[in-house]
């Protein structure tokens, strides 16, 4: 199987034997890796005044770079996220990155890109502002989703077009801090679970499929999320509380499960810390024979040592795979 087979089939969490699939949402340590900018650090505001030869020169070294990741590390999924300024609903430079990967990998790789409708926790500046709306006016928020869900609709369609080069998205929303859901349950359920359902929904009529990322103590809306049917939960943070089998009890052998090494120890622990957790999560989250992806509960973020992270894929590499060690 290809790594886009063995995603996939893992995703609708069918036994696949051999080795656990990995990926990361995103790995922002490509200059030390590759001696190469990281996408979302590099500047493209000249975009409009570049020849056609320079733009094309782009967006190979962009689908280069994200080739190079995922085979160097083994990932069986690419998540794209293109850094270009374009107009609102243009989704030509997502095509083309899109069709310059698959001209390249084909079916090697499953690619997702972002798409989430559904509110996140605000930033600082406007916190404050959006707390009184979820209480005072509710419904504002709530139109304004829908306005998500059609853009998010309308894009989609867009990309499929010109054939069908993706293979989901990843609602990267986040909905919680460490120690509790920004949202209450009883708001949550008002303002984020119609239109996180509705998306998931419509995608999967499209052919899509989807992976619902939230970082931090998810625990408290979990069924909730759970029950709008996402084909995969990530990151599973423990540095929030939680784990895969208190999740598990939750949401059923059916659900995939993607994440749960913590990023913290990755950064700050010791390596016999940093060892034991990723053996942990290989543990656990292959305990059910099937639908477990591992990766970070978050991904390889800018300060996390690169020898860390490729500690813990050669960890990956020699005890990933089912066998009678991790049951």
């Amino acid at each position: 199987m290809t790594g886009r087979e063995r995603f996939i089939r893992t995703l609708k969490c069918e036994k696949i034997g051999g080795q656990v699939p990995t990926f990361e949402l995103d790995f922002f340590l490509t200059m030390e890796a590759f001696g190469r900018l990281h996408i979302s650090h590099r500047n493209y505001h000249q975009w409009k005044q570049m020849s056609q030869k320079e733009k094309t020169l782009h967006i190979k070294d962009i689908a280069d770079l994200y080739i190079q990741v995922a085979r160097r590390y083994g990932h069986s999924a690419i998540f794209i996220q293109p850094n270009i300024p374009i107009e609102p609903g243009d989704v030509s430079i997502t095509q083309w990155i899109l069709e310059e990967i698959r001209d390249r990998t084909g079916d090697e790789f499953f690619i997702m890109r972002h798409g989430d409708p559904t509110w996140a926790i605000p930033d600082g500046e406007h916190m404050m502002d959006f707390s009184i709306k979820m209480y005072e006016d509710p419904d504002s928020l709530n139109e304004e989703s829908k306005r998500r869900l059609d853009w998010l609709f309308d894009n989609a369609a867009k990309l499929d077009q010109r054939g069908h080069l993706l293979d989901g998205y990843a609602f990267c929303s986040d909905y919680c801090l460490n120690t509790n859901p920004f949202f209450p349950p009883d708001l949550f359920e008002e303002l984020i679970v119609p239109t996180l359902k509705a998306g998931i929904d419509g995608l999967r009529s499209m052919g899509y499929y989807t992976i619902k990322h939230t970082d931090g103590n998810i625990m408290p809306i979990l069924k909730q999320i759970a029950d709008c049917k996402p084909d995969a939960i990530h990151s599973l943070d423990p540095q929030g509380g939680v784990s895969i089998p208190e999740v598990r009890k939750i949401v059923g052998d059916d659900m995939c499960l993607i994440g749960n090494v913590n990023c913290g120890l990755l950064q700050t622990g010791t390596d016999e810390e940093c060892d034991a957790d990723v053996m942990r999560a290989l543990r656990e989250g292959m305990a059910n024979g099937r639908g477990y992806i591992f990766a970070t509960s978050n991904c390889a973020y800018t300060g996390l040592p690169l020898e860390r992270y490729e500690r813990m894929i050669q960890l990956w590499r020699e005890h990933g795979s089912y066998g009678p060690e991790l049951v």
